[in-house]
């Protein structure tokens, strides 16, 4: 995983995931997998699973043509509601993109450092074992 600033100012965590290094078919697939990690960690809600490729080509907004599928999981860890402010960050997505020889795996940095670990631990398990 690496972290970087997108346009100079948004804290993101990505991630190439070769298919070759992967039991993970497709980007269906993955959101599966993503959505039973959401449900088995506590305190954490599932929201949806938005087709993020099939909005944009609708909508008939531009796709780089090396995306061939794009979604986003949305949860969120919400703990705490301290003031309206922290509503600006929630709820969190993941994203995940088809690029034909690997997936793309990618999210914006947490103000929360629990939520940042797991969702790093989630997308790093992404990886064949063994």
């Amino acid at each position: 995983m690496k972290q970087s600033l997108l346009m100079e100012k948004y804290p993101v965590f990505d991630m190439e995931l070769p298919k070759a290094e992967t039991d993970f078919d497709s980007v269906e697939a993955i959101v599966a997998e993503l959505k039973a990690r959401i449900e088995e960690t506590e305190g954490v809600v599932f929201i949806a699973d938005f087709d993020h490729y099939a909005h944009t080509r609708d909508t008939g907004g531009q796709i780089d043509s090396k995306i061939k599928a794009a979604r986003n999981v949305v949860f969120c860890f919400g703990r705490m509601l301290p003031n309206p402010h922290v509503l600006a960050v929630r709820p969190r997505s993941i994203g995940v993109c088809d690029m034909g020889d690997h997936f793309h795996i990618a999210f914006l940095e947490a103000p929360m450092e629990v939520a940042n670990t797991a969702m790093e631990s989630w997308c790093k398990n992404l990886f064949r074992r063994g």
